[in-house]
């Protein structure tokens, strides 16, 4: 999240990058903030206790090295700036999640550094709740990238299992001729990966690796190992997380929504469970199981250095050190 020249990138690729590897800058961009009743989202928690937390995305810029290409991509586009926009199952979840400000959004964010959606390449979905998709509308010249079984979300057939007010999906939001849906995570190939057809162009379509270093499957999608997708199962179908090393030698993992709150990360606290009002034992996450899993092998990042920055990330962003890696500041 800091910009570096070009000598010291140089510098830093002798040392832990392919000589290959593309320069990147990572930024955090404001996309909201909203109130979370902590009940729902951690073990114990009052009644009444509730929580005001952003809602991040975050700006990767890619250079490659030889070729000069830059790829501009967001991950996460937050809340949507005008809530009305929503559809009424969602405008009715999002009267309890007050106080709520969706200024800035993130294209006021993206301007405040001099960019527009029609200069962003793609905009990668950590997943598909009304908090994180923001307004596609608004990038009318990017592709969209999204988890696998992320277009099932689209089908009320296939959403009856999900429980709560939060598992409302808007079909149609997101335009079929710019979307890519990965491929299953769950089959991960031990072939060696299939490189860019161009130099610095983003493959999606390559097939799933286990990282060499660390226990998780994902997508080097640039294949010089700096901008990874992540496979993180367990809080919905499709969601995804981003594993990304800048030229300034910082190791970020954008965790989405793996984890609603640092506390459970430090084992402070457990995940929330609740009732609805058919008895039925509902949670924030899809599988829990899965989500404890993933939110493990979070812990074993940070135990190896790797920072995590989850999109509710609130003590992240009370961190005043942090404030200066917001795009445009």
């Amino acid at each position: 999240m800091s910009t570096i020249t070009v000598e010291q990138t140089a510098a830093l690729a002798n040392n832990w990058l392919p000589s290959s590897a593309g320069i990147v800058e990572l930024f955090a961009l404001s996309a909201g903030y909203l109130t979370l009743p902590e009940k729902y989202f951690v073990h114990p928690a009052s009644e009444n206790s509730r929580r005001t937390v952003p809602s991040l995305a975050f700006l990767i810029q890619h250079r490659h090295p030889a070729t000069g290409k830059l790829t501009r991509i967001v991950f996460d586009l937050g809340l949507r700036r005008d809530v009305k926009r929503y559809s009424e199952p969602i405008q009715r979840h999002v009267s309890t999640r007050q106080p709520l400000t969706t200024d800035p959004d993130v294209v006021k964010s993206l301007a405040a550094g001099g960019l527009r959606p029609d200069d962003i390449d793609y905009v990668i979905y950590s997943h598909m709740h009304w908090d994180h998709i923001g307004e596609p509308r608004d990038f009318q010249k990017s592709t969209f990238v999204i988890g696998h079984g992320s277009w099932d979300l689209f089908k009320p057939t296939e959403t009856s299992s999900l429980r709560g007010s939060h598992s409302f999906f808007e079909p149609g939001i997101l335009p079929d001729d710019r979307t890519i849906e990965l491929n299953d995570a769950e089959t991960v190939s031990k072939n060696e990966k299939k490189p860019s057809i161009i130099p610095g162009d983003a493959n999606f379509g390559q097939p799933w690796t286990t990282h060499s270093e660390m226990d998780i499957h994902v997508l080097d999608i640039f294949n010089d190992g700096t901008v990874n997708i992540v496979h993180a199962p367990g809080h919905l179908p499709g969601h995804i997380n981003l594993l990304v090393k800048t030229s300034s030698g910082q190791r970020i993992y954008l965790a989405g929504d793996a984890c609603h709150d640092r506390r459970i990360v430090r084992k402070e606290l457990e995940i929330g469970e609740w009732l609805d009002t058919a008895g039925h034992i509902c949670c924030i996450h899809a599988d829990r199981k899965k989500a404890e899993e993933t939110i493990e092998r979070i812990r074993q990042l940070e135990h190896k250095g790797v920072e995590v920055i989850f999109a509710h990330d609130v003590e992240w962003v009370e961190n005043a050190k942090n404030q200066s890696r917001f795009w445009g500041v």
